[in-house]
């Protein structure tokens, strides 16, 4: 029975419309994405297969396109819509905090953060540099490493904060393993940042780890 025939509630896009996209399941969300399914199998089920294949939506995001097209029903044409989507919605979390103070969306913050590092393979530090008012100036990757560590000097990001005339920063990394628990080479780097910063009353506002589930805030824990 093809998806036209359920019950109208079932339906991810009329359920989507009632109820808001946050309430619909990985495989619904996907299956409004790809619209159709292929030969014997609705869209839904295509969307439960394809997730099941690649382990996780975040892993289905992240494959290569030789990963990706080698599943069934995918293709070139819904690999490149799919980074399409990725990339629109890191722009939009971008512009959102280009207009506002981002004391008032820290979720945006995250988002726009994870979005950013947590597919990466390798580690990432990245700066985010804010003017005044807490509203985002530049976002800068600035040091890469290997998937245990990145090399992270002090005096670089406050060369480039100065360089962009910003009044705050706020500094991530992430954590390929998933594993999002602060390390003490964590804690330390903070420390000295907040250090170096300071000194040119450049203020240090947090510091995210990135892994899996919701980045953890170093503020958040007494650290800055």
């Amino acid at each position: 029975m093809g998806i036209k025939q359920w019950p109208e509630a079932q339906r991810p896009r009329e359920k989507l419309i009632k109820q808001g996209a946050q309430a619909l399941s990985d495989a619904e969300l996907l299956a409004i994405f790809l619209r159709t399914g292929t030969q014997g199998i609705d869209a839904v089920e295509l969307a439960r297969r394809v997730i099941a294949h690649f382990g996780s939506l975040q892993a289905l995001i992240s494959a290569s396109k030789s990963e990706f097209c080698a599943c069934l029903g995918l293709g070139e044409a819904t690999f490149s819509q799919l980074q399409a989507v990725v990339e629109m919605s890191k722009r939009y979390l971008n512009e959102t905090l280009e207009k506002d103070d981002v004391f008032t969306c820290v979720d945006s913050v995250q988002l726009f953060l994870k979005a950013k590092l947590r597919l990466a393979s390798r580690e990432i530090f990245a700066v985010m540099f804010l003017d005044s008012q807490h509203r985002l100036i530049h976002y800068q990757e600035l040091f890469y490493g290997t998937i245990d560590a990145a090399a992270v000097y002090p005096r670089e990001v406050v060369k480039m904060a100065l360089a962009y005339n910003a009044a705050a920063c706020i500094v991530a990394h992430n954590h390929p393993s998933g594993v999002s628990e602060p390390s003490q080479a964590d804690i330390y780097i903070t420390q000295k940042l907040q250090q170096a910063l300071g000194l040119m009353d450049i203020n240090l506002l947090d510091h995210f780890v990135i892994g899996d589930g919701k980045p953890i805030s170093l503020a958040e824990r007494g650290h800055v």
